[in-house]
Protein backbone atom coordinates (compact mmCIF):
# COMPACT_ATOMS: atom_id res chain seq x y z
CA UNK A 1 0.00 0.00 0.00
CA UNK A 2 3.09 2.40 -0.48
CA UNK A 3 0.95 4.53 -3.60
CA UNK A 4 -2.07 4.81 -0.81
CA UNK A 5 -1.17 8.35 -0.26
CA UNK A 6 -2.77 10.27 2.68
CA UNK A 7 -5.80 12.03 2.13
CA UNK A 8 -6.58 14.89 4.90
CA UNK A 9 -4.04 13.47 7.25
CA UNK A 10 -4.82 10.03 7.05
CA UNK A 11 -3.66 7.33 4.45
CA UNK A 12 -5.95 6.32 2.03
CA UNK A 13 -6.11 3.07 2.67
CA UNK A 14 -7.59 4.30 6.37
CA UNK A 15 -10.75 5.79 4.47
CA UNK A 16 -11.76 3.05 2.31
CA UNK A 17 -11.46 -0.13 4.85
CA UNK A 18 -10.89 1.06 8.88
CA UNK A 19 -13.12 3.90 9.23
CA UNK A 20 -15.77 1.78 7.35
CA UNK A 21 -15.34 -1.04 9.61
CA UNK A 22 -15.57 0.40 12.03
CA UNK A 23 -18.85 1.99 11.65
CA UNK A 24 -20.01 -1.73 10.94
CA UNK A 25 -18.42 -2.56 14.06
CA UNK A 26 -20.31 0.51 15.98
CA UNK A 27 -23.77 -0.75 14.09
CA UNK A 28 -23.37 -4.20 15.45
CA UNK A 29 -22.84 -3.61 19.34
CA UNK A 30 -25.25 -0.24 19.19
CA UNK A 31 -28.09 -1.26 16.86
CA UNK A 32 -30.86 1.28 17.65
CA UNK A 33 -29.03 4.24 17.52
CA UNK A 34 -27.19 2.81 14.30
CA UNK A 35 -30.51 2.79 13.13
CA UNK A 36 -31.86 5.85 14.08
CA UNK A 37 -29.16 7.59 12.63
CA UNK A 38 -28.36 5.79 9.41
CA UNK A 39 -32.37 4.93 8.18
CA UNK A 40 -32.00 8.30 5.92
CA UNK A 41 -28.88 7.56 4.29
CA UNK A 42 -30.09 3.90 4.23
CA UNK A 43 -33.21 5.01 2.33
CA UNK A 44 -31.21 7.48 0.05
CA UNK A 45 -28.94 5.28 -1.19
CA UNK A 46 -31.61 2.85 -1.99
CA UNK A 47 -33.19 5.51 -4.84
CA UNK A 48 -29.47 5.96 -5.46
CA UNK A 49 -29.03 2.18 -6.59
CA UNK A 50 -32.43 2.13 -8.34
CA UNK A 51 -31.38 5.54 -10.25
CA UNK A 52 -28.60 2.99 -11.16
CA UNK A 53 -30.44 0.20 -12.24
CA UNK A 54 -32.91 2.55 -14.39
CA UNK A 55 -29.29 3.79 -16.21
CA UNK A 56 -28.16 0.46 -17.12
CA UNK A 57 -31.85 -0.51 -18.65
CA UNK A 58 -31.55 2.70 -20.30
CA UNK A 59 -28.12 1.58 -22.09
CA UNK A 60 -29.36 -1.56 -22.74
CA UNK A 61 -32.23 -0.47 -24.65
CA UNK A 62 -29.66 1.89 -26.36
CA UNK A 63 -27.98 -1.28 -27.10
CA UNK A 64 -30.75 -2.00 -29.11
CA UNK A 65 -31.39 1.19 -30.96
CA UNK A 66 -27.78 1.44 -32.15
CA UNK A 67 -27.95 -2.38 -33.80
CA UNK A 68 -30.77 -1.30 -35.42
CA UNK A 69 -29.66 1.93 -36.83
CA UNK A 70 -26.71 -0.21 -37.79
CA UNK A 71 -28.68 -2.69 -39.90
CA UNK A 72 -30.97 0.46 -41.76
CA UNK A 73 -27.95 2.32 -42.77
CA UNK A 74 -26.41 -1.15 -44.01
CA UNK A 75 -29.45 -1.33 -45.89
CA UNK A 76 -29.79 1.96 -47.27
CA UNK A 77 -25.66 1.95 -48.51
CA UNK A 78 -25.00 4.68 -45.74
CA UNK A 79 -22.04 4.02 -43.32
CA UNK A 80 -22.39 4.22 -39.57
CA UNK A 81 -19.09 4.84 -38.31
CA UNK A 82 -17.97 3.56 -34.49
CA UNK A 83 -20.92 1.79 -33.94
CA UNK A 84 -19.41 -1.36 -32.86
CA UNK A 85 -17.33 1.11 -30.20
CA UNK A 86 -20.68 2.56 -28.61
CA UNK A 87 -22.52 -0.59 -28.50
CA UNK A 88 -19.75 -1.50 -26.59
CA UNK A 89 -19.19 1.34 -24.41
CA UNK A 90 -23.16 1.39 -23.77
CA UNK A 91 -22.76 -2.74 -22.60
CA UNK A 92 -20.00 -1.98 -20.57
CA UNK A 93 -22.39 0.33 -18.87
CA UNK A 94 -24.78 -1.80 -18.24
CA UNK A 95 -22.68 -4.19 -16.75
CA UNK A 96 -21.17 -1.60 -14.69
CA UNK A 97 -24.42 0.61 -14.00
CA UNK A 98 -26.43 -2.45 -12.72
CA UNK A 99 -23.72 -3.86 -10.18
CA UNK A 100 -24.87 -2.41 -7.20
CA UNK A 101 -28.72 -2.50 -7.68
CA UNK A 102 -28.60 -6.23 -8.90
CA UNK A 103 -26.82 -7.00 -5.18
CA UNK A 104 -29.92 -5.29 -3.90
CA UNK A 105 -32.39 -7.53 -5.51
CA UNK A 106 -30.62 -10.46 -4.46
CA UNK A 107 -28.87 -11.19 -8.43
CA UNK A 108 -25.73 -12.25 -7.38
CA UNK A 109 -24.74 -15.25 -6.48
CA UNK A 110 -24.56 -15.96 -2.87
CA UNK A 111 -23.22 -19.66 -1.43
CA UNK A 112 -25.11 -20.32 1.32
CA UNK A 113 -24.55 -23.73 2.19
CA UNK A 114 -22.61 -22.98 5.16
CA UNK A 115 -24.78 -19.91 6.49
CA UNK A 116 -28.29 -22.42 6.25
CA UNK A 117 -25.90 -24.71 9.48
CA UNK A 118 -27.48 -23.03 12.37
CA UNK A 119 -29.00 -19.18 13.04
CA UNK A 120 -25.73 -18.74 15.39
CA UNK A 121 -23.23 -19.53 12.49
CA UNK A 122 -25.34 -17.75 9.94
CA UNK A 123 -25.20 -14.51 11.15
CA UNK A 124 -21.20 -14.41 12.17
CA UNK A 125 -20.39 -16.34 8.95
CA UNK A 126 -22.61 -13.38 6.57
CA UNK A 127 -20.94 -10.68 8.84
CA UNK A 128 -17.85 -12.15 7.48
CA UNK A 129 -18.21 -13.00 4.23
CA UNK A 130 -20.31 -9.43 2.97
CA UNK A 131 -17.10 -7.42 4.63
CA UNK A 132 -14.44 -9.40 2.86
CA UNK A 133 -16.86 -8.77 -0.36
CA UNK A 134 -16.83 -5.14 0.57
CA UNK A 135 -12.88 -5.33 0.85
CA UNK A 136 -12.50 -6.74 -2.68
CA UNK A 137 -15.31 -4.69 -4.04
CA UNK A 138 -13.86 -1.26 -2.75
CA UNK A 139 -9.91 -2.55 -4.15
CA UNK A 140 -12.21 -3.41 -7.66
CA UNK A 141 -13.59 0.13 -7.38
CA UNK A 142 -9.60 2.17 -6.25
CA UNK A 143 -8.09 0.44 -8.99
CA UNK A 144 -10.58 1.29 -11.47
CA UNK A 145 -10.08 4.89 -10.54
CA UNK A 146 -6.61 4.44 -11.19
CA UNK A 147 -7.01 2.73 -14.55
CA UNK A 148 -8.91 6.15 -15.37
CA UNK A 149 -6.50 8.86 -14.15
CA UNK A 150 -3.79 6.32 -16.03
CA UNK A 151 -5.64 6.36 -19.13
CA UNK A 152 -6.11 10.33 -18.84
CA UNK A 153 -2.29 11.13 -18.15
CA UNK A 154 -1.32 8.92 -21.23
CA UNK A 155 -3.79 10.43 -23.43
CA UNK A 156 -4.97 7.32 -24.71
CA UNK A 157 -7.44 7.12 -27.59
CA UNK A 158 -9.43 4.83 -29.24
CA UNK A 159 -8.19 2.70 -31.88
CA UNK A 160 -11.65 2.17 -33.75
CA UNK A 161 -13.99 4.24 -35.68
CA UNK A 162 -15.87 5.98 -32.90
CA UNK A 163 -15.31 9.96 -32.37
CA UNK A 164 -16.64 12.73 -29.08
CA UNK A 165 -17.53 16.37 -29.52
CA UNK A 166 -14.83 17.84 -27.66
CA UNK A 167 -17.10 19.95 -25.54
CA UNK A 168 -18.43 16.71 -23.91
CA UNK A 169 -15.14 15.42 -23.10
CA UNK A 170 -14.53 19.16 -21.61
CA UNK A 171 -17.86 18.66 -19.82
CA UNK A 172 -16.50 15.50 -17.89
CA UNK A 173 -13.41 17.12 -17.51
CA UNK A 174 -15.23 19.41 -15.19
CA UNK A 175 -16.00 16.87 -12.52
CA UNK A 176 -12.26 16.66 -12.00
CA UNK A 177 -10.89 20.26 -12.61
CA UNK A 178 -11.17 22.82 -9.68
CA UNK A 179 -13.31 25.17 -10.38
CA UNK A 180 -11.11 28.29 -10.81
CA UNK A 181 -9.91 26.75 -13.69
CA UNK A 182 -13.20 25.81 -15.75
CA UNK A 183 -12.91 29.12 -17.68
CA UNK A 184 -9.25 28.25 -19.15
CA UNK A 185 -10.69 24.60 -19.71
CA UNK A 186 -13.64 25.79 -21.90
CA UNK A 187 -11.51 28.44 -23.85
CA UNK A 188 -9.27 25.32 -25.06
CA UNK A 189 -12.36 23.24 -26.40
CA UNK A 190 -13.78 23.29 -29.76
CA UNK A 191 -16.67 21.80 -31.27
CA UNK A 192 -15.15 19.65 -32.95
CA UNK A 193 -15.17 15.10 -32.99
CA UNK A 194 -12.08 13.71 -31.63
CA UNK A 195 -11.47 10.52 -31.47
CA UNK A 196 -12.85 9.44 -27.74
CA UNK A 197 -10.28 9.57 -25.31
CA UNK A 198 -10.39 5.86 -23.31
CA UNK A 199 -10.66 7.81 -20.04
CA UNK A 200 -14.38 8.39 -21.13
CA UNK A 201 -15.92 5.01 -21.71
CA UNK A 202 -14.01 3.89 -18.58
CA UNK A 203 -15.96 6.14 -16.64
CA UNK A 204 -19.07 3.90 -16.34
CA UNK A 205 -16.41 1.14 -15.08
CA UNK A 206 -15.11 3.19 -12.25
CA UNK A 207 -18.92 4.62 -11.30
CA UNK A 208 -20.35 1.82 -10.99
CA UNK A 209 -17.19 0.10 -8.86
CA UNK A 210 -17.90 2.72 -6.64
CA UNK A 211 -22.01 2.07 -6.39
CA UNK A 212 -21.03 -1.45 -5.85
CA UNK A 213 -18.20 -1.10 -3.01
CA UNK A 214 -20.53 1.51 -1.51
CA UNK A 215 -24.06 -0.80 -1.90
CA UNK A 216 -21.79 -3.83 -0.27
CA UNK A 217 -20.79 -1.49 2.70
CA UNK A 218 -23.83 -0.25 3.16
CA UNK A 219 -25.85 -3.99 3.42
CA UNK A 220 -23.01 -4.80 6.02
CA UNK A 221 -24.02 -2.16 8.14
CA UNK A 222 -27.55 -3.21 7.71
CA UNK A 223 -26.92 -6.68 8.30
CA UNK A 224 -24.67 -5.54 11.16
CA UNK A 225 -27.56 -3.28 12.65
CA UNK A 226 -30.70 -5.32 12.16
CA UNK A 227 -29.04 -8.89 12.73
CA UNK A 228 -30.55 -10.09 9.25
CA UNK A 229 -29.28 -9.93 5.61
CA UNK A 230 -31.86 -7.26 3.53
CA UNK A 231 -30.67 -9.06 0.64
CA UNK A 232 -33.58 -10.82 -0.50
CA UNK A 233 -33.84 -12.62 -3.90
CA UNK A 234 -37.03 -12.19 -6.05
CA UNK A 235 -38.78 -15.46 -6.93
CA UNK A 236 -39.29 -15.76 -10.53
CA UNK A 237 -42.21 -18.36 -11.28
Amino acid sequence: MRDWHPFLGLPLWVWLFVLPTCLVLFCLFFRDPAQRILAPIWRLLDRVYLASGVLAACLMVSILLLIVAQMIARWSGLTFPGSTEYAGYAMAGTSFFALAHALTRGAHIRVSIFLNMNRFTQLWLDLFAMWVAACTATYFARYAIKTNIFSKMLNDRTQGQDFTPEWLITFFEMFVTSPAKWGDLWAKSGSEWVYTPVWVPQLPMSIGTILLAVCVWDYLTRLAAKRETSIIGEAVE
